[in-house]
């Protein structure tokens, strides 16, 4: 399988996901190809099976650069797409020590779902997606963050033929 994986990494985070995907899928005999969007046009990608694209959380939402790249994609209908997201670790309230409920948490991760819109919006068919935490603003990545990229990996190698 071919895939082509576009991030956009601020402190170095979604750059060592995609790193990583990049090393898990090629262990398995895939080629991937690693871009920042900060070096890439959106409607000059080259042809893949699966395209990856992977942003940083800016007050719940992907950060804008990747949100205008992802609108002037200019993809075949039914391109399939998976996506990841960096996000913030749940912290308690610095007034009450209250861990955030459920329901506040999706309010500040809705990265992975505006990209699911933008790209379905396009005819693309989802088929993974993935929240990896980061536990301070630049770093590091949560403890077991590689084997959450293993599975992400397994779940698009479960529904990709090749």
């Amino acid at each position: 399988m071919k895939v082509e994986l576009y991030h956009a990494s601020k402190y170095g985070n979604g750059a060592k996901v995609a790193e990583e995907f990049q090393r898990q899928m090629t262990m398995k005999g895939h080629a991937v190809n690693v871009h920042s969007i900060d070096d890439s046009k959106p409607k000059d990608l080259p042809p893949a099976d699966l395209y990856v694209f992977g942003s940083p959380t800016r007050i719940g939402k992907p950060i804008g650069g990747m949100r205008r790249f992802l609108k002037k994609l200019d993809l075949p209908s039914h391109t399939k797409y998976a996506v990841f997201a960096t996000h913030g670790a749940a912290r308690p309230d610095k007034k009450t020590g209250k861990m955030p409920s459920d329901e506040e948490l999706t309010k500040y991760q809705r990265s992975v779902p505006i990209m699911d819109e933008i790209l379905q919006s396009k005819g693309m068919v989802k088929v993974a997606e993935m929240k990896v935490f980061v536990v301070e603003l630049k770093g590091p990545l949560e403890e077991g963050w590689q084997k959450k990229v293993e599975t992400f990996v397994a779940e698009i190698l479960s529904k990709s033929p090749a």
